[in-house]
């Protein structure tokens, strides 16, 4: 079930360097939401925030009813209904797309150590159904002919297919996309967009996309909010966000284009 995201006053501190400061916003269940700014924002660090894999010098991150600073990160995917992406996708390269896909259901295994170790009837049963899944999802994203295939044989763009397929093999109720165009083409955002357009639906999902694609947050977005040096400089839709001098003077003077270079 889609889930909602509130961050109440968000501080991250790296000794003495402020990387985020008091950062606030909302996220509404089902809905597109879009982190943009320009190279050093801090959106990328917010993300790691939110995904526990940095924890804030203050603030809040409620996930629905769930307060996520006090779930242990490797929890949240279960507990809170949280997956992610990376801009530089992390797969076991020598491993098979399917396992890649496979690992994303790791908190759905039933049983504990026991029943894994002499894979007892439950545990064989779920994997069965969860290889099928991902041999489904696989399909869906027009993968499925690379299953077999080494990761490390795939291009950049179809590993980003595959940590896609991996995510939601956990069943997610908020799906945070990293920089989901970095590195591809024309042709492959298009074809993103309209998969994250269908598996909104289809899944049931939240997404939160940190992107410097402006086409791409344009076409998906229903709200975004800009960063700037760890601070919200405005929230809005993204044509008020393109035409919104405070944001234009932040990307150095330019207007923001479909063509920006990738960073965090």
């Amino acid at each position: 079930m889609a889930a909602r995201l509130k961050l109440t006053d968000v501080s991250l501190n790296f000794g003495g360097i402020s990387v985020l400061d008091d950062v606030s916003l909302e996220v509404e269940s089902g809905t597109v939401f879009g982190l943009v700014g320009p190279n050093g924002a801090g959106k990328t660090s917010l993300f790691n925030c939110i995904s526990g894999h940095y924890r804030p010098s203050s603030g809040s991150i409620r996930i629905d009813d769930i307060e996520a600073l006090s779930v242990a990160p490797w929890r949240l995917a279960k507990a809170a209904g949280l997956a992610r992406t990376f801009q530089h996708p992390a797969l076991r390269r020598e491993t098979s797309v399917l396992e890649n896909v496979l690992l994303g259901a790791h908190s759905e295994l039933p049983g504990g150590p026991i029943s894994w170790a002499f894979r007892l009837p439950p545990t064989l049963r779920r994997e069965r159904e969860a290889r099928a899944e991902a041999l489904d999802l696989l399909e869906r994203f027009g993968l499925g002919w690379a299953a077999d295939l080494p990761a490390d044989e795939l291009s950049h763009g179809l590993h980003k297919g595959v940590e896609l397929c991996r995510a939601l093999m956990s069943h997610p109720g908020l799906l945070l996309l990293d920089e989901p165009a970095a590195g591809l083409s024309h042709s492959e955002v298009e074809a993103f967009i309209e998969s994250v357009r269908s598996m909104r639906e289809d899944f049931d999902l939240t997404i939160v996309i940190v992107e410097h694609h402006m086409g791409l947050i344009s076409a998906l977005t229903d709200k975004v909010v800009v960063l700037d040096h760890g601070r919200k400089l405005m929230e809005g839709t993204a044509a008020e966000a393109q035409s919104d001098q405070r944001v234009i003077e932040a990307y150095i003077g330019k207007e923001v284009t479909d063509d920006e270079p990738a960073g965090t």
